[in-house]
Parts: structure tokens; C-alpha cells; sequence
């Protein structure tokens, strides 16, 4: 999804945001994916868990199967759009918890197994 708010306002992103009151992290992965993309997937396991103690932040990615090609952006992104590999914008992500998760997947998808990984992302310094 290209951001189409702040921060990092015309970047590309996973779906991701934050969880409700009273919703289980799966719960709040499908809605968001739902409210970003307008994807219809089927959830999978925990991907990443990444800690980022700089923002007082976890982020957690999900594995998830598209359940077709259609995509229907919500207010919060500008556009959405599948990636093959070779076409990924990687000096245009959003976020550094993005960019590793997907090359932790391409490196996974290599050997055929996925995750989960949990790990710390430090500061720039």
C-alpha cells in the first residue's frame, strides 16, 4: 500500500496499524489488510516480531493467502498494489520493520521455510 497519510506520507507499506480495544493481534492483521488494501486474505501464522524499543513499539507481521487479485484501497492509502520480487520499491518503504521482514521472506521463501522470527530493530545512530 502507498501511504496516504503521515508519517512517511507516498511510501509503500504492508498493511499494518494499530490494534483496537479488545482485538487479538490476528484479529486487528486481517482488519487492517482488510481497511488498507481492501485485500480478502486468509490469515496465517506470526510472521515477524519486532521489537523497536526507540518508538516504545512491537510490530508484528502475519503470512497471509490472497484470497483473489482484487485490491480496494481504503482513505488511508493512496493506491495498493502486488509486487513480484524484482519489482519491489525498496528505497520507497515506509518503514525499516518492512524492509526486513520482506527480505526475510524472499531469504525464507529460498529454503522453503518461514519463520517465525523475532528480533530487536535498533536505532540509526
Amino acid at each position: 500500500c502507498r501511504r496516504a497519510i503521515e508519517p512517511r506520507y507516498n511510501t509503500w507499506t504492508l498493511p499494518a496499524g494499530f490494534m483496537e480495544l479488545g482485538e487479538s493481534t490476528a484479529q486487528g492483521a486481517a482488519r487492517e489488510t482488510l481497511e488498507e488494501s481492501g485485500a480478502r486474505i486468509e490469515l496465517g501464522e506470526i510472521y515477524t516480531i519486532i521489537d523497536v524499543p526507540q518508538i516504545e513499539q512491537v510490530h508484528v507481521f502475519y503470512l497471509a493467502h490472497a484470497q483473489g487479485p482484487e485490491l480496494d484501497p481504503g482513505p488511508e492509502s493512496l493506491e495498493a498494489r502486488y509486487y513480484d520480487e524484482a519489482e519491489i520499491p525498496w528505497d520507497d518503504l515506509a518503514f525499516r520493520t518492512v524492509s526486513s521482514t520482506l527480505r526475510r521472506y524472499f531469504e525464507d521463501r529460498k529454503h522453503g521455510t518461514f519463520g517465525p522470527h523475532h528480533y530487536t530493530l535498533e536505532s540509526h545512530r
